[in-house]
């Protein structure tokens, strides 16, 4: 992915969102997440059912980084399993800290791939993960 389609997709996911909601539905668990750095502050609505993500959204006040990566996320985990989503987080993880990561399993995530040169960026791009992985905690407890 070069770097003027990378930012370009993430301009776009930031000015114009996935699934970046306000309302309040009790079928879908909620989780929150914040980074102490900044101003990112998220809550994730996933509703899973069946161990599968069968819907999320997104609401909160988030740098471009953040509001892009959630917006990216969410297209690549509704529909998924809860193990496919792990395996996404899994990979994207690898991809930030710059290890050897299956590329083709990110699919738009990729944009993200040289966040690890900007350190100060690294927790704004992992942050909609985090909060992912405390609603499936949620889901599972």
């Amino acid at each position: 992915m070069d770097s003027s389609f990378r930012r370009e997709l993430i301009v776009d996911n930031a000015s114009n969102p996935f699934h970046k909601e306000t309302k309040d539905n009790q079928e879908f668990i909620k989780a929150n997440t914040h980074n102490e750095s900044c101003i990112d502050n998220i809550n994730l609505y996933v509703k899973i059912q069946d161990d599968k993500i069968i819907d999320a959204y997104f609401d909160g006040e988030a740098c471009a980084i953040t509001t892009s990566a959630t917006s990216i996320m969410l297209k690549n985990i509704i529909g998924k399993s809860i193990d496919e989503a792990r395996n996404i987080m899994k990979e994207y993880y690898k991809m930030i800290n710059e290890e050897e990561y299956e590329e083709e399993k990110l699919g738009e995530l990729n944009a993200y791939s040289d966040i690890s040169k900007q350190a100060s960026r690294k927790k704004c791009a992992i942050l909609p993960f985090q909060t992912l992985e405390k609603t499936i905690k949620i889901y599972e407890d």
